[in-house]
């Protein structure tokens, strides 16, 4: 658990993409949005590209557990922020909180191998295209 929890604190609350060069393994995969980010090169692109689009971000860890090895690690997240462009939306710096799960395949190396991640995107999606950021009502 303790290189997912470096992980989340270097990359995410240290907004530093350059320590996945020792995070991950060079054929990492992360599947997020339904979409395969495949390579360490191409997540780190996709990190600083995340990060570029919510000004004032704040990662935040809910809980962390693991299985019986450690080879899979789960995770509960929430980033808070302002909208920046995210979603290939017109950056109006409107407020949204985002809630997601992670689930990590830790290597026999000790690098992070795979990243499965769900989130609140349609909820996120609705927040910062309307005015003001206001909730959504289903």
């Amino acid at each position: 658990m303790t290189i997912v929890e470096t992980f989340w604190r270097e990359v995410w609350q240290g907004l530093n993409p350059e320590a996945i060069d020792e995070l991950v393994h060079e054929d990492f995969v992360i599947t997020s949005g339904g979409s395969d980010i495949v390579g360490r090169a191409q997540f780190k692109a996709w990190v600083r590209n995340f990060q570029a689009k919510v000004a004032d971000f704040q990662f935040y860890i809910v809980e962390t557990f693991q299985n019986h090895d450690g080879s899979r690690v789960a995770s509960r997240w929430r980033v808070t922020g302002r909208n920046n462009g995210l979603m290939n939306t017109e950056p109006n710096g409107a407020p949204f909180e985002m809630l997601g799960t992670a689930i990590l395949e830790v290597g026999p190396d000790g690098r992070l191998h795979r990243n499965w991640v769900e989130r609140n995107a349609f909820e996120v999606h609705g927040a910062i295209t309307r005015e003001g950021g206001a909730p959504n009502v289903f």
